[in-house]
């Protein structure tokens, strides 16, 4: 690693890797963006390919290795999968996957959700959304079915760091590179509180389909194989449950 001199105390300090050094490196961790990527890319629609995310994901560690500090208490590999994971989300929400009226179809499921529980003072029963929106339980789950990919971004990009703590407005990677301040930790704090309380208030099935999918990273199939149920009908709890999530921490999404 080559050195450069602080200009205060004229001590040696790394200041990052010489050409060798980085191609080496580059090298050694290039496992983890296949394998980063391929993780994601199996929760994703069939037209979202491989290729991009292993692009993005290559960028991700390119940048790694380029910005990396060893006086920072973090390792490289570590540092290296959060960059990976944050250039593979970055790119993902930069795609255009919903339609307008998929959107619509999100908000109507929102509301039906929220003007059920005000009533009700309970978790609503799939029927009684459905009824709510007009369609068949059938047609629901459909609905829920391909709703499922916007998870990845929706909650993804802060729902957990290195500790599996939540992150404040931030993606993967802004959070790796900047500072934080105050303000940033009391949004923090505010943030795993709201994300805690509506976990709380999610059904014992959606609470354990969302603590094996975002903290253990199983598949659907994986979950499903777990809980003993189809991976549609675990898409459907999947995608129930962060609906309902992103309806109850919606002011903390920039």
């Amino acid at each position: 690693m080559a050195l450069t001199y602080d200009k205060i105390n004229g001590k040696p300090k790394p200041r990052g890797f010489d050409e060798k050094e980085r191609e080496a490196m580059i090298i050694k961790y290039s496992y983890l963006v296949k394998y980063i990527a391929g993780r994601i890319a199996v929760k994703l629609p069939a037209n979202i390919l491989l290729d991009e995310l292993i692009s993005a994901g290559s960028i991700g560690l390119i940048d790694a290795v380029d910005k990396f500090d060893p006086n920072k208490n973090v390792s490289l590999k570590t540092y290296a999968e959060y960059r990976i994971r944050g250039a593979i989300i970055d790119e993902l929400r930069t795609m255009d996957w919903y339609s307008r009226s998929m959107r619509k179809k999100i908000q109507d499921i929102e509301h039906a959700l929220h003007k059920i529980e005000t009533r009700e003072g309970r978790t609503p029963k799939d029927s009684e959304v459905a009824e709510s929106l007009g369609i068949s339980v059938d047609e629901y789950y459909k609905t829920l079915a391909d709703v499922h990919s916007i998870a990845i971004v929706s909650l993804d990009e802060f729902i957990k760091d290195e500790d599996n703590e939540s992150f404040s407005k931030r993606s993967f990677n802004d959070s790796i590179k900047s500072e934080e301040n105050i303000s940033e930790k009391i949004e923090y704090n505010e943030l795993k509180q709201a994300i805690a309380a509506s976990i709380g208030t999610l059904s014992k099935k959606e609470q354990l389909v969302v603590s094996l999918y975002y903290y253990d990273e199983l598949t659907l199939k994986e979950i499903g194989q777990v809980l003993d149920l189809t991976e549609s009908r675990i898409c459907q709890i999947h995608s129930m449950a962060i609906i309902k999530l992103k309806a109850k921490i919606k002011k903390y999404v920039v």
